[in-house]
């Protein structure tokens, strides 16, 4: 199976994320390429050699309209409606996992800001920019990528990833959804970020993305509205249910961008499994510490494993075929794995029938209620089983007689594929065709 596994050592920010798929893909200057061919306004990506600890990898820069936004990750705040004048700005932290920034902003309305950043953990670099005073929703976020030539899965992964900030936000102001905006230098560069990653995850397709804890930092970060904990609330709140440490490193190791984008693409948290690899991707941040400063991504196999399966079963002699049918047919649209009967003799010698539903273990509770609801049966017995199964998935293929699904299986050092009969059916009646002709204009394919 094609495995993705992050390591998160270092925590995660977006652009870190990006640096390490980005080094996985085989064409890094033509990804960037596109990138930079997307229309962003005023938005460039570049990426860099950097070295951290020894090891080389990339640091990917986002600039807008020349300049790097050092201390900007997401820029969400909550427009207070009750003072339309005055505007209480609180931000995630960090862009470029810089770590414990301090924020001081003064607004000059309605049409400029001048943003002062302090760095505590480098030399002082203030800088003075001079942006249009624009905020953007999500309807805006929206719009902006839907006019983005890239693929609609993208579009829609990255629309979700901006959905989980805008929520967390939310919950971290006390504000509705709909309330919260981005700052649009910050969208921009964050954008590029969550395009990015989305991107080049829909390109190297991994059908498993499996990550180790996350580490977060420690100590506290100091922002315009004074200091808050390490995480920052809207990180800890996308991290819900995901594992996640603080250590001995002072400062904000996971952005709220980084943090959603993981929660969006990671199945699976844990140490890194057997797994056959087969190229990996270092991506840098910009500030050092004793440790290397870096999202590590490993692309592989791993091998298929067992898994637990719950059998159900039970024994009828008083129903008819349709009913029992029925059920059958009401078990594997409720996401029964497999149902089958087989005949067998009862007690005074009649002859009944054995029912079988295979089911996972999450969905055992449901299945004995539909059991029960449309079997006379009033006893079922349980059995817990290991089994073997591939991995499948579905494509549409093309051929002349039009399109057609097909159901491809793989694992163990085997690959099958089978037409989906309904659609072969479907064909065969409309064409006046047999199926095995219909089989043949697809290849041949059972």
């Amino acid at each position: 199976m094609k495995t993705l596994y992050l390591d998160l050592n270092m925590g995660a920010a977006g652009d870190m994320l990006t640096a390490a798929l980005l080094e996985l893909t085989e064409d890094k200057e033509g990804f960037l390429e596109r990138m930079n061919a997307l229309g962003l306004p005023g938005v460039r990506v570049e990426a860099q050699k950097s070295v951290k600890c020894g090891i080389t990898g990339t640091h990917v820069d986002v600039r807008v309209h020349g300049e790097e936004e050092e201390s900007l990750d997401v820029h969400a705040h909550a427009h207070d409606h009750e003072h339309p004048h005055e505007h209480e700005h609180e931000h995630p932290h960090e862009h470029d996992h810089e770590h414990m920034h301090e924020h001081e902003h003064e607004h000059e309305h309605p049409h400029e800001h001048e943003h002062e950043h302090e760095h505590p953990h480098d030399h002082e670099h203030p800088h003075d920019h001079a942006h249009p005073h624009v905020h953007r929703g999500l309807h805006e976020i929206e719009a902006l990528l839907n006019g983005l030539a890239v693929p609609a899965p993208v579009k829609a992964d990255a629309l979700a990833v901006y959905m989980r900030i805008a929520e967390a936000e939310s919950h971290a102001h006390g504000r509705p959804v709909e309330e919260v905006h981005f700052h649009e230098v910050g969208s921009l560069d964050a954008l590029a970020d969550v395009v990015g990653v989305c991107w080049l995850m829909h390109e190297l397709a991994p059908e498993k993305v499996i990550a180790s804890p996350v580490h977060v930092g420690s100590g506290q970060v100091r922002c315009a509205h004074g200091i808050l904990p390490v995480p920052a609330p809207a990180t800890a709140h996308i991290l819900r249910g995901a594992p996640i440490y603080g250590g001995q490193i002072r400062g904000e190791l996971c952005t709220p961008t980084g943090a959603a984008l993981l929660m969006q693409y990671v199945t699976e948290f844990g140490p890194m499994p057997p797994m056959r690899v087969k190229k990996i991707g270092y991506g840098m941040g910009k500030k050092d510490f004793e440790a290397a400063n870096c999202v590590r991504a490993f692309l592989g196999e791993t091998p298929q494993r067992k898994e637990q399966a719950v059998e159900l079963r039970c024994n009828l002699d008083d129903m008819t075929p349709e009913d029992i049918g029925f059920a059958m047919e009401r078990l594997l649209e409720e996401g029964a794995l497999d149902v089958y009967t087989s005949p067998v003799g009862m007690k005074k010698s009649r002859p009944g029938v054995l029912i079988s539903c295979l089911c996972r273990p999450e969905d055992e509770q449901r299945m004995v209620e539909l059991l029960f609801r449309h079997l006379s049966t009033l006893g079922i017995r349980r059995y817990l089983v290991d089994r073997y199964a591939l991995e499948r998935r579905v494509e549409t293929v093309s051929g002349p007689l039009g399109e057609i699904r097909l159901k491809r299986a793989e694992g163990f050092g085997t690959e099958k594929a089978k037409l989906e009969y309904e659609d072969a059916a479907r064909i065969a009646r409309e064409r006046g065709l047999s199926l095995r002709k219909v089989r043949d204009s697809f290849g041949g394919q059972a």
